[in-house]
């Protein structure tokens, strides 16, 4: 028995905007274990991120029941944001993908053909402890190396390199502050020199010479 076309039109959107799932730092491990994201960092003010919206909704709907794949969202403004703050989010939106423990980043369209096409392409199981032989040999060694150490040893490398982090950071925030302080002292700068020129007379030596233009024009008549 076929179904009413209304029915039908129900069904295909509520399959085009089914909700994207929502990763928080307490639902972020258990959501994407196993799985290779691809994940929208926003805010809900965000023109760009509301026009993306529909065609990220659609994606996601797309791999809802994809055994490795995973396509998500993380709020910037509320409880998302401290996954915002880990993975450097500093525009919207951005996007990310890979393994939910080592995101890179999306630099590809955003239209629904070039992130389908992307997603298809990547989101695949990739190298990690969970899929070691996926790894290359470099990866391998460097995985085994790290499965040999104490935890406790292995927090405290974990713990340094995001200091690390953080100081570089820090750093371009300050140098990003010097340059602006910078900026606005050239700006000053020139802005005195043309006040200065200014008030040399350039504006009364321009109509001086207007007017004797003006006058050597009247005698050649």
């Amino acid at each position: 028995m076929k179904l009413p076309a209304l029915a039908v039109a129900f069904a295909l959107a509520a399959s085009v905007n089914a909700e994207v799932p929502s990763l928080t730092p307490d639902n972020y491990d258990e959501l994407t274990d196993g799985k290779t994201v691809f994940i929208k960092f926003f805010a809900p003010w965000c023109g760009h991120c509301k026009k993306m919206a529909p065609d990220w909704e659609k994606l996601s709907a797309d791999f809802a029941d994809d055994k490795f794949g995973y396509v998500a969202e993380v709020d910037c403004t509320t409880e998302g944001k401290p996954l915002c703050d880990a993975n450097g989010v500093r525009g919207f939106p951005t996007l990310k993908y890979g393994d939910p423990t080592n995101l890179e980043d999306y630099q590809g369209g955003r239209s629904y053909d070039d992130l389908s096409k992307f997603a298809k392409e990547n989101l695949k199981p990739v190298c990690s402890p969970a899929n070691i032989d996926l790894c290359d040999k470099d990866k391998k060694s460097k995985i085994e190396e790290y499965m040999k150490l104490g935890k406790d040893e292995l927090a405290k490398l974990i713990e340094d390199a995001e200091k690390e982090l953080e100081a570089a950071e820090t750093w371009f925030k300050d140098e990003v502050q010097k340059l602006q302080d910078a900026y606005k002292q050239l700006s000053d700068d020139k802005d005195k020199k043309i006040a200065d020129v200014k008030d040399q007379g350039l504006g009364l030596m321009k109509s001086v010479k207007n007017t004797m233009d003006k006058k050597e024009g009247s005698d050649e008549l």
